[in-house]
């Protein structure tokens, strides 16, 4: 075996990068997430059919961040909510929550996308 130098400086720079590379692309999913949801909220609000507007007050999104995953819950809290958004026997649908998740997901998807090539400005 020969005697080679090894200096581990630029390991240990790669490591640095990565792991800042990666703290970023955490916080820039995070964004988008966030601007995601709220923008699908909107949307659903102004979809829902609105009687007394018990419902389209309900609509609204919690973000989590659990063990490294972001996400978001997006919904409305009214026990009703599902009758009107797939209709029942009697009732036609009204969809306002599907048709906001419809219009909201290829942005959602351009986003992240400019994110991890990195031309997202967020």
């Amino acid at each position: 075996m020969t005697g080679k130098a090894f200096d581990a400086s630029e390991l240990r720079s790669l490591g640095h990068d990565l792991t800042k590379a990666g703290m970023n692309a955490q916080r820039g999913a995070r964004e988008v997430v966030a601007k995601t949801a709220a923008d699908i909220t909107a949307d659903a609000k102004k979809f829902a059919p609105v009687d007394t507007g018990n419902l389209r007050s309900s609509i609204g999104h919690d973000l989590f961040d659990t063990s490294g995953e972001t996400g978001a819950e997006i919904g409305p809290t009214t026990s009703y909510a599902g009758f009107v958004e797939w209709g029942t026997s009697r009732m036609a649908p009204q969809p306002y929550l599907g048709p906001a998740f419809d219009r909201r997901i290829p942005g959602f998807e351009k986003a992240l996308g400019n994110m991890l090539d990195g031309t997202w400005k967020g």
